[in-house]
């Protein structure tokens, strides 16, 4: 069997900044997979993949990146993995999935990888170093891996020695779905884990010397708790000090648990800026702490801010205020130009041109059926999620 016809497990998702990574499942799907926002690993069930099949899939990989290498000695390139090389590849049916995605990462410089799926620290603490080792011994160039995590599994089964011994093997980064610092939203999504568990989760990371990424859910607050949301969040975060913070907002789908209590009126949903008016409140209250603000996400509306606190906080605060300051016509084209992957800051829409086809294209769909524009935001944030 030639390397193109092999296949290794890919899971369903990973963070935005991790599109070049080699993912490696170590878990599949969710242990918990019980939040009311989620959808993707809802009816599957959650298992702790053995060292022997994570082995399997790593020697599947290594033999994949041969064969490409291969390839390349073939074509006169001498093993590099390059640009036309790659495009070669993605053009041809005779290439899988798993096949595109090795050489997309060899392309990058194969150093970084994504441990798939939800919260693969679940796993045995002992499974996961060795895992981790092997992967390693058999890609020397690797020198960033990261995985999600759960707040509740580093809180009540990890100790900061699991956690240091894992650092010591490769592991470089977490990435953690606070969500939110408030109780009573914690309880009302079902994210089972409470507020003082994500602060001794994210206190035992920083400890351990692993990089953290907290993801803050915008939005999550609605239209009653919004307030709440915003400040319980920067007081949890103001005592973990993660050396990330991720802004993900909001997007109810019908298959979320959420959708029924948006139905029956028991959360109501915020609007783009009351969204922006809960992320201000959060962003003015983050105080004493130096993480990285990050908005690495298109459901985000404003992508710019980003910046590092202290110092880029007035800077991060203004954006919202350039916003506020916008006539209600450049909102509605600069949320449209957005959701439609046209913009990627407010300067966008110095662009004239730009400009005038955008509003050519909102004219022409409310002529021709008033309220289009909103619902066609609302589908084009689906297809984000």
């Amino acid at each position: 069997m030639t390397g193109r016809a092999l296949r290794y497990e890919i899971g369903p998702i990973r963070p935005p900044n991790e599109a070049y990574s080699l993912l490696v499942r170590f878990t599949r799907n969710c242990p918990w997979n019980q939040c009311a926002f989620c959808h993707i690993y809802k009816e599957r069930k959650f298992e702790k993949r053995s060292f022997d099949e994570i082995k399997r899939d790593i020697d599947t990989v290594k033999e994949i990146a041969d064969d490409i290498r291969q390839i390349s000695w073939g074509k006169g390139c001498g093993g590099a993995v390059t640009e036309n090389l790659v495009e070669e590849i993605f053009a041809s049916n005779a290439h899988n999935e798993c096949y595109k995605s090795v050489a997309v990462w060899l392309y990058f410089g194969g150093k970084h990888v994504f441990i798939q799926d939800a919260n693969s620290l679940a796993m045995n603490p002992q499974t996961f170093i060795d895992s981790l080792k092997y992967l390693k011994e058999t890609f020397p160039t690797i020198d960033r891996v990261t995985s999600y995590a759960r707040s509740r599994t580093i809180a009540k089964r990890l100790s900061v020695e699991d956690l240091k011994n894992m650092k010591d093997t490769g592991l470089t980064r977490l990435h953690i779905g606070l969500e939110s610092g408030s109780n009573f939203l914690l309880k009302f999504v079902n994210k089972g884990v409470t507020k003082a568990e994500h602060i001794e989760c994210g206190r035992k990371v920083k400890e351990s010397g692993i990089e953290l990424s907290e993801y803050v859910v915008l939005g999550m607050g609605g239209k009653q708790w919004w307030r709440e949301h915003a400040l319980e969040t920067s007081d949890a975060l103001n005592k973990i000090d993660p050396d990330f913070i991720r802004f993900r907002t909001l997007k109810v789908l019908k298959s979320m648990p959420l959708y029924e209590k948006m139905q029956n009126k028991e959360f109501l949903l915020p609007t783009e800026e009351d969204v922006l008016i809960e992320e201000r409140l959060l962003i003015e209250n983050l105080e004493g702490i130096t993480s990285h603000v990050k908005s690495d996400h298109i459901l985000n509306l404003l992508e710019e801010i980003d910046g590092k606190l202290p110092e880029d906080k007035a800077k991060m605060l203004s954006i919202i205020d350039d916003y506020f300051s916008l006539t209600p016509e450049q909102k509605v084209t600069y949320r449209f130009g957005r959701r439609s992957g046209i913009y990627r800051s407010i300067n966008d829409l110095n662009d004239e041109l730009t400009y005038f086809r955008i509003r050519k294209a909102i004219k022409e769909m409310e002529d021709k059926e008033p309220g289009s524009v909103e619902k066609t935001i609302s589908l084009l944030l689906e297809n984000y999620i």
